[in-house]
């Protein structure tokens, strides 16, 4: 009888198709990972596409819901983009005199907050922290300085006019963008489902129906949230200008228009309302009456906001808590600049329902629930 371990012609199958899917996950990171190259690498000629891509893919419903009742997409596509621009020319032709007085106003105040910071802010911080911090900003002192590390301060001059020399770069990039803007969210408005269906069409066979899913899914969640988040900054921030212009800041329309802008990140409008709308009251009034007056507009809005607004306008349509919010727009800020910022929301929407149906998948799968 022969004991000798046999071998096996052939290999195992099971390690072949074990092989077979390691081969194919890695090469899916491998295209994962050169995208997010590719995007890092294009990130501010794609920043132009991707605010248009956002208003095309917010304007496509009301586009399919007029292309439903007959009309057809060209001349659908037309009228959702020019009710789209007139919004944002009406926006402009209302709000821009108005900036305009209060960025005049804030230009003509700016030496009374100067005496503020140097006369009464400086000297409060100095007696509760024993720093000197108004003698550094005295202009003999600060003559002094300059004069002995003059070297210095010229390699910083040439520094800075290297910056000032990029920065007139990137506003001519900044106004092409804005140039280019218009053009790119027609197209995208017009062909919107047909780059939907290239885009599906080189998804794998096997995985059709799971990514389609996943991506009506991502879409429900970001539009439904981006949607109520701009209704809710535009809200806000009519609250809270109209509610410090009647507690009597000249600056107050400016500061509420900034607040209802920076709602989009959780906690930063209403410390914005609190910060400034708290230092000009100090500064033009110097009473706890007009301080106090800024409180009570902070705690109108934060109830208002808190139990009505944001229930009823966003919910809990996205489910990330704020902090995974800050995370997301710092993170991508970082890595890919304002192109990062706009990544920002559609990437983690995505990735909270790939998560949710990982959730679902292990809820469902041997390992949690043991063998059957």
């Amino acid at each position: 009888m022969d004991d000798r371990p046999r071998h096996p012609s052939s290999a195992d199958p099971h390690d072949a198709a074990a092989l077979a899917i390691f081969l194919r996950r890695l090469q899916w990171g491998l295209a994962i990972l050169a995208i997010v190259w590719l995007l890092w690498l294009l990130a501010p000629v794609l920043t132009p596409f991707v605010f248009a891509a956002l208003l095309g893919w917010l304007g496509d419903p009301m586009v399919d819901r007029l292309e439903g009742r007959g009309i057809r997409r060209n001349t659908a596509v037309i009228l959702v983009y020019a009710a789209m621009s007139a919004v944002v020319l009406l926006a402009l032709l209302l709000l821009m005199p108005l900036l305009q007085r209060q960025v005049i106003t804030l230009v003509t105040s700016l030496p009374q907050y100067r005496d503020w910071i140097v006369g009464v802010a400086l000297p409060w911080v100095e007696v509760r922290t024993g720093l000197e911090l108004v003698s550094w900003l005295d202009p003999q002192h600060l003559f002094e300085l300059l004069r002995t590390h003059w070297e210095a301060a010229g390699g910083a001059a040439a520094t800075m006019l290297g910056y000032l020399s990029r920065s007139g770069f990137a506003l001519l990039g900044w106004l092409a963008n804005i140039v280019l803007l218009p053009v790119l969210t027609f197209f995208f408005l017009r062909d919107w489902d047909l780059f939907v269906g290239r885009v599906a069409a080189l998804v794998p066979r096997d995985h059709s129906a799971t990514v389609g899913r996943l991506a009506r899914e991502s879409s429900e969640v970001l539009g439904a949230f981006l949607r109520g988040q701009l209704l809710v900054m535009l809200i806000l921030g009519v609250l809270y200008g109209a509610g410090l212009w009647a507690v009597g800041l000249d600056l107050g329309i400016l500061i509420g228009l900034i607040a209802g802008l920076l709602t989009f990140v959780p906690y930063l409008g209403p410390a914005t309302v609190i910060v400034l709308g708290g230092i000009a009251a100090l500064v033009q009034y110097g009473d706890w009456q007009h301080l106090v007056g800024v409180v009570a507009v902070f705690g109108i809005g934060q109830v208002i906001e808190s139990y009505w607004l944001t229930p009823k306008l966003v919910g809990g349509r996205i489910g990330l808590h704020p902090l995974a919010v800050i995370f997301a727009l710092l993170a991508f800020g970082q890595v890919f600049g304002f192109f990062g910022v706009l990544l920002a929301l559609p990437a983690s929407a995505a990735l909270l329902v790939a998560l949710r149906h990982v959730q679902r998948a292990y809820i469902a799968g041997p390992l949690y629930g043991g063998p059957k």
